[in-house]
């Protein structure tokens, strides 16, 4: 049941085909319309152009990092709306800090269960940033 005119664009940037097929199968039982790129070089315009509501962003990429990506993103008054979950297979406490200081409004460990990437997804397109939700340690 289609609530909206237009469906949800998530613009995956993954690396790892194992992940993005996976990805791809989720995101499209989901109902989203999605678009990957499997290397960081081209991401930010790619995002400039088509201002997806969402970016699946891995940190870790060939040629420019998922974290320069989301600094560069955020950099960008135009790109305000598009909301990032950073993805890594180095999830330590710092590098979600890290994730979140550079504008990140989610962060997930790699492997993830596919449950927990559906709800972190469905909190971000639904306005809820980790950073309002983990707040209370401030």
């Amino acid at each position: 049941m289609e609530d909206r005119a237009k469906k949800v664009q998530i613009l995956v940037v993954e690396d790892e085909d194992n992940i993005a097929i996976a990805l791809d199968y989720l995101l499209t039982r989901e109902g989203y319309d999605q678009t990957r790129l499997a290397t960081g070089a081209g991401a930010v315009d790619l995002i400039r152009d088509t201002k997806p509501d969402l970016v699946l962003l891995d940190v870790m990429l060939p040629e420019v990092s998922g974290y320069e990506i989301c600094q560069t993103v955020r950099a960008d008054p135009d790109c305000a709306a598009v909301r990032i979950l950073m993805m890594t297979a180095r999830g330590s406490a710092m590098e979600r800090r890290k994730g979140l200081a550079m504008g990140a409004d989610g962060f997930i460990s790699k492997p993830f269960e596919l449950k927990e990437l559906r709800e972190e997804v469905r909190k971000i397109l639904a306005g809820e940033s980790a950073q309002t939700s983990d707040s209370t340690d401030a």
